[in-house]
This record gives C-alpha cells, structure tokens and sequence, in this order.
C-alpha cells in the first residue's frame, strides 16, 4: 500500500498520485561526455607522509584512461580527491558532468545496506539528497498523519520527481533484472551482504553505464567479476561515449577498453598516450629519457662544481679572475637551485617466501559433499603439492567451498551448511586468503603488530619480512587503512608466517598489481604444500595443474584445462 492510500483529503491524496504518474515518465536523450582535470594536486596523509605532490592531467572528451600503479601509490586516494571524498592540501579539481563512482570495496560481512541503499549510493547528488528527504516525510506521515504531513509529503514527492528519482528506479528495474534476473520490487530490500562481490559489482557497474553521469571513476571495477562479467565491462567500456578513469591491474582489461594510461608512482603522475599493448615499450623509453637526463644532469654538474674549485684556487692570487670565479660560483648556484631532473622510477622487488612443509599425501578429501542450496553431491582427492583452480560462475558456491576447508581443521562445527564430508590429511594445517578483505579480526590493528602477534618475531625481523612485500613504508597503519593492494600483501605475508601448509586463496591477485601478482606466481611455485585458488585471472590460473569446476548446473568436476565459458574449454597462453 503507497502512502497516499491513507491519506483521506481527496485533494491531497489525488495531487501525490498525479505527482507519481508524471514523474514515473522515463526522459530519454544522449549522454555528452564530460571531463575530468587534475590541476597541480598534493596530499599529505594524516600521518604527515608526503602521498602525492602536484599532480596534474585531464581525461575527457569520452576516453577511457587506466589508472596503474604500485599498490599503496595512492591510485585509490587519487580516485577520492577527484571524487570530492578526501580535499587536497594543495591543488584543485576541475570537471564538466556528474561523477559518477564505484569505489574498491562495495560492501562486506557487516554491511546492513539493502540493494535500495546500494543503487542510491551510487546516484546522482539530488537523487540521494531528495531520497533521504522522501523517507523522512514518509515516516512523519505513518506517524501523523494530518494535512501539513501530508503536503509535505507531496512537496517530498515532487522534489524527488524533479531531481530525477523516478526515473533513477526505472533504470534500477532494468539493473536487477540484467544482474539479478528479478525485477527491482522483488530485491530493493534484499541485504548486499547476501550478494556475490562479483553480484555487487556488477550491480553498481549495471547502474553507472545507465545513470547520468558523465564521467566515471571505477576503482577495481573488475575484482570479483568472472571472464563472462570481465568480457561485458570490456565491451561496455568500448560501447559507452561516457567519460572514464578506471584503477585495473587486469592486463586483458587494459589492453581491449582502454585509450590511455596514466601512471602514479613516485608521489605524482605520468601519462603515457597510447593504450596497454606499447605500454612496456612507452615505460622503457622514459625511463631512459630520465636516466639520460639525470645523466647528463650530474656531468655538468661535475664540471662546474670542479670549474669553481680550480677558479677559486687560482682567484686567490690573481684578482683579474674574482669576477670570472664570481660568475661561475652563481652559475653553480642557480644550477643547484634548479635542481636535478626527475629521477627514475624505483623497480619493484616483492619477495614471497612461501614456504609451507610435507603432509601426507592426501590433502584434501570430499566425499558426497554438497554445500545446501548451491551443488550437488560430488567427490575430490587433492593430493600433496597440486595447485587446484577452483573456477566457475559468481555465487556457485566457491568462496564457501574454501571457508568449509579452512574450518575443517580445528574439530568445530562448520558454519557453512553442507551434507557429505570434507577432510584435511595428516599434518595439512590450512590457510585462507579472504576475497573481499572482510577480516575484522585484523582491523583496528597495526601492521607491524599483526606481523609480530604470535610468530616469535623481533620488530627488526618484522620489518624486514615487512620489506620484503614492500610493506615496511606502512608498518605503522592499521589494517584498514592500506591499500586494498597492501592488505592483501600482507595477508600472503600472515599466510607466510603461519605455517599453512595448504593455502586456500579467494582472488588472491584481485587487487594486487602487476609486479605483486609476479611475485605470488613465483612465491607459489617455490611453495613446498597444497594450493587450491578461486581466480578469474586467466594469467594467474596458467600456473595450475588441473581444475575444479562449479558449473552453473550445481555439478562439480574436474578437468585439465580451465574452463571460462560454460560448454567450452580455453586455454590462456
């Protein structure tokens, strides 16, 4: 029943559903593409850390520029100035159009959001304002219901209608039903929590490509996507004539959808004018340029400073070159003062030192398993030192299927419902990576702290195993506050650290970047254990010796090559 059904005044109660048959009209038209500027920007961190240092560039004009980086180079951060979430210590932000946002984490264990709460967080300003409002005069009106409440109401309504709120829930019918297959009405209540990462995404990208806004920023859009989901971000990447700066570290991504590359690293920016595929080449030549300049820099600086020596020498018993040794010495100081070029880049050197330990030969044993409502009953042996790739569709049950693996080693009742039995070998002790980063335990705690809490560790070997995964500059944060690409470092460096001699790893490379994501493969071959790992990283899951496949059916089965598309196998390279 709407509101408007108790309202008794005939007037009152005709002029709310006039207002809602009108404004329920869905207007149509082209998106114009916006732009985005970056105007000499700084940021200082709250601990006084120097993160970004006049940082400048535009994307506009309906290109589709990818944000890279090393993880903790502040692309997030950026994301949020150009946002308005976080203000510059310096600099300023310029656009055309609405911004348009997804931000790296949409939602976790504790979120109490609905669907309704997600859509609107994603909407424009006026839509999100006007809601609050609308809700306000709905629940003043179920309390008292008298004339002023319900012009109110209407005033609400109407204000809602204006700002575009109606035709906001035209368009979130349309995503429901193309990310959940039901209409808006059945779900706008349904939890997010209840959702996939990959169903939420999808949700909000949904949502984004249709809305208003001219201009998007997508940070990870395609973490917890699969290769069908990842596919349909590319092509609507392509398709859309909508503005977009988007943080990926999905390779494949970045070279089919985007125009140009954008790179943070040492505290600013650099743009490269191509897309992916001349990145590599466009990275070595600058760093070349810049090695060559700084170079040349200190040559002649190495002969001026060796001019002044001798003139001042030779100035202290001939006073006809004072002058001579006078200029020289200002020229040395204004070159000094001009200071040196940019220097280049510093390489990334993550090392994981995966160590794990023999089991016994069988790791991992299913028999008649089925998680209740996602598959059916089927059986596995994993045996000592496979790497198993657990693959299938978003919600087929994968994520679970891991957690029930984690729980079976200390003897408690699993919370992940299931019939059949799953088994862990003698002297197999698990250890999970958590997809969404959902670890509670961890937040709240400082890095450093976490590394040394019950590893019999001193702080100096804390912080060298911390500088191994380039993690020492944040030893001193709590959890929280990393970076989605350092906290998942650091939950490899836990894993490390714990002994797991069976690594159960949820989209371990879904925020790690592309040196991060070359370290794990490399940390995991020199792994002495079991590896099983949820990926849609088509890269990472060459590494793999066979898979486990959750089919959109419920069945689970095994096969040798991995399998993206349901009814066909692929091979990466």
């Amino acid at each position: 029943m709407m509101f408007e059904d108790w309202i008794v005044d005939p007037v009152a109660r005709t002029t709310i559903q006039a207002i809602r048959a009108a404004c329920r009209v869905r207007e149509g038209g082209t998106v114009v593409a916006g732009h985005v500027e970056a105007d000499r920007l700084t940021y200082v961190l709250p601990d006084g850390r120097l993160l970004l240092h006049e940082v400048s560039f535009r994307v506009g004009d309906g290109v589709k520029a990818g944000l890279i980086g090393p993880n903790g180079a502040g692309k997030t951060t950026l994301l949020r100035l150009i946002a308005g979430d976080l203000q510059p210590d310096d600099g300023r932000v310029v656009h055309s159009g609405g911004l348009g946002t997804m931000r790296q984490f949409i939602g976790d264990i504790r979120d109490g959001r609905t669907l309704h709460d997600l859509l609107l967080s994603v909407a424009p300003d006026r839509v999100r304002a006007t809601a609050a409002g609308l809700a306000r005069a709905e629940k003043r009106l179920a309390e008292h219901d008298d004339e002023r409440t319900q012009l109110a109401y209407a005033q609400a309504i109407s204000d809602y209608a204006d700002a575009g709120g109606y035709d906001m829930e035209v368009v979130w019918d349309t995503v429901a039903t193309l990310a959940l297959g039901l209409p808006y009405d059945a779900v706008r209540e349904r939890p997010v929590n209840t959702l996939s990462g990959g169903e939420q995404k999808r949700v909000v990208l949904e949502a984004l490509f249709r809305g208003p806004d001219e201009v998007l920023l997508l940070d990870e859009p395609d973490n917890y996507l699969d290769v069908p989901a990842k596919e349909w971000l590319e092509a609507q990447l392509r398709a859309t004539s909508k503005t977009v700066l988007l943080v990926s570290h999905d390779r494949q991504l970045l070279v089919g959808a985007v125009d140009r590359i954008i790179t943070v690293e040492d505290r600013g920016v650099w743009v490269h004018g191509g897309g992916f595929a001349s990145y590599a080449q466009g990275r070595q030549d600058r760093i070349a340029r810049l090695e060559e300049r700084l170079r040349r820099w200190n040559e002649e600086h190495t002969k001026l400073r060796q001019l002044v020596g001798t003139l001042q020498q030779t100035a202290a018993n001939n006073d006809a070159l004072s002058s001579t040794y006078r200029a020289a010495r200002t020229r040395l100081a204004r070159f000094e003062e001009a200071g040196p070029p940019a220097r280049p880049p510093k390489r990334q050197n993550v090392r994981m030192r995966l160590r794990g330990g023999r089991t016994g030969k069988r790791a991992v044993i299913c028999e008649r398993l089925e998680l209740t409502g996602l598959m059916k009953p089927f059986d596995a042996e994993i045996w000592y030192g496979e790497r198993i790739g657990v693959l299938g569709s978003n919600g087929s049950g994968k994520s679970h299927f891991l957690q029930l693996l984690n729980q079976a080693a200390d003897g408690a009742v699993p919370t992940v419902r299931h019939t059949g039995t799953a088994r862990l070998g003698a002297r197999v002790v698990p250890g999970l990576f958590v997809q969404t980063h959902a670890r509670p335990d961890l937040h709240g705690r400082v890095a450093v702290d976490l590394v040394m809490d019950g590893h019999t560790l001193t702080l100096n070997d804390a912080m060298a195993a911390m500088a191994r995964y380039e993690l020492a500059p944040a030893a001193n944060q709590p959890f929280e506050t990393l970076s989605g690409g350092q906290q998942a470092r650091l939950q490899i460096l836990l894993l490390e650290l714990s002994g797991a001699t069976l690594l159960l790893l949820d989209e371990p490379t879904d925020n790690l970047d592309l040196a991060s994501a070359e370290a794990l493969q490399q940390g995991l071959a020199e792994f002495s254990g079991t590896v099983l790992a949820v990926t849609h990283d088509r890269w990472f899951a060459s590494d793999f010796d066979r898979f486990l496949i959750f089919g959109a059916d419920g069945t689970v089965y095994e096969s040798a090559e991995p399998v993206w598309h349901e009814g066909r196998v692929e091979r990466t390279h």
